[in-house]
């Protein structure tokens, strides 16, 4: 036998060796949003005489943002410098109206009309007229509707702009229907707001919410799915919860739930393979996140509020493109001390989905694996 302290600087050196190989190989797989390219941080929009305009550019919170965050970080080099901003102080721009809704859109010609029938139903009635309310207004009104194609092949886009088109031409629009209701008439909504941006590849959800939410006008920014499933007319309650938990700098999540739905016929229903790869997967997240994220029963609902103030702390930093990037905004909340609040909503199954129960669900695991890792290592890092 070699003598013990040989034993030691051996285990020294393999476990040292293990986690060089565990870095390296975060760091190869970790996944690296690519940048956004000039012609998506444009919009399309329908013009008053019901013209498709030409492309224009988005407003970008978040690039203001983080040239204010460069400079403060050159000011607190400086020799002699007592004060140092952190990111989270630095303030966001103004909004211009009380509600931004993202919607990512990959393939949805025929799901996306639906949707948006019920969402300016709803967003119409609450909030106003899109254009009211007005930068730094405590009104709460005026609204917005980002629809982000994600690299759509099919007819997204033009579906898009028709819905738009005939909900402010026409005084009495035919209405689309949607998964919750018949609507008997349609709204008539104001022109420009609904804008389409294009992005030019797909990315994935997580690519789209994210670059959506980069160009946000609004004080409250809420995701939804393309397909309805979440009940829109919900979206009071988020607002309210947010409110409710907003922190002295105005920081706040609200998270749509379906946790009270467990044991419903919308979940009993479903095959048991898939309720299976449920269970086993929000276990996964009960063991392998933060305390205040495994906290939450519902992480993946795709119908999520943020107030604007919040989005700092969480948009910039944000790395993950696929169905795994709600963990990750939920995160990045609790990092910065956000407080988060759980919401339930109504749901329903709506057909057509692309989410494929076993592939994806195995790629959310190993997403989840990865994405922590890389926090826990700081091959992601907020700095």
């Amino acid at each position: 036998m070699p003598p013990t302290w040989v034993l030691v600087v051996a285990a020294v050196f393999l476990l040292a060796a293990l986690g060089f190989w565990m870095y390296l190989g975060v760091h190869i797989l970790a996944p690296v949003p690519r940048p956004p390219r000039r012609s998506e941080k444009q919009y399309v929009t329908i013009l008053p005489d019901g013209k498709r305009s030409e492309p224009k550019e988005l407003p970008c919170w978040l690039d203001k943002w983080a040239a204010e965050r460069e400079l403060a970080r050159r000011k607190a080099a400086r020799p002699g410098t007592a004060e140092r901003n952190e990111p989270s102080q630095l303030k966001i721009e103004e909004p211009e109206l009380f509600m931004s809704v993202v919607v990512p859109a990959f393939n949805e010609e025929e799901r996306l009309g639906g949707m948006l029938e019920e969402a300016v139903a709803y967003l119409q009635k609450a909030y106003g007229g899109a254009h009211e309310g007005g930068q730094g207004s405590d009104q709460e009104k005026g609204w917005e509707i980002l629809v982000v194609s994600d690299g759509s092949t099919d007819a997204t886009v033009e579906r898009a702009l028709e819905f738009a088109r005939d909900h402010q031409l026409s005084q009495h629009p035919v209405p689309r229907k949607g998964p919750w209701k018949e609507v008997k008439e349609a709204t008539h909504i104001p022109h420009g707001s609904i804008r389409v941006i294009t992005l030019e590849k797909n990315r994935g959800k997580g690519g789209a919410v994210t670059h959506g939410m980069r160009h946000v006008r609004g004080k409250y920014v809420v995701f939804a799915d393309a397909d309805g499933a979440s009940r829109f007319e919900d979206l009071g309650k988020l607002v309210e919860g947010c409110k409710a938990v907003e922190d002295k700098f105005g920081r706040g999540v609200a998270i749509g739930s379906r946790a009270h739905l467990v044991g419903s016929e919308a979940v009993v229903k479903r095959s048991k393979l898939r309720n299976f790869l449920m269970h086993s997967f929000h276990l996964l997240l009960r063991i392998m996140t933060p305390r205040a994220t495994a906290a939450i029963k519902d992480t993946q609902c795709g119908f999520k509020l943020f107030s604007r103030n919040a989005l700092p702390d969480i948009i910039p930093f944000m790395h993950s493109e696929g169905w795994i990037f709600d963990v990750e905004m939920l995160m990045l909340a609790e990092a910065a001390n956000i407080a988060m609040i759980e919401v339930a909503i109504g749901w329903k199954e709506v057909m057509g989905s692309k989410l494929n129960v076993i592939r994806d669900s195995l790629g959310m695991a190993w997403g989840l694996a990865i994405l922590r890792a890389a926090w826990i290592l700081g091959v992601y890092s907020k700095e």
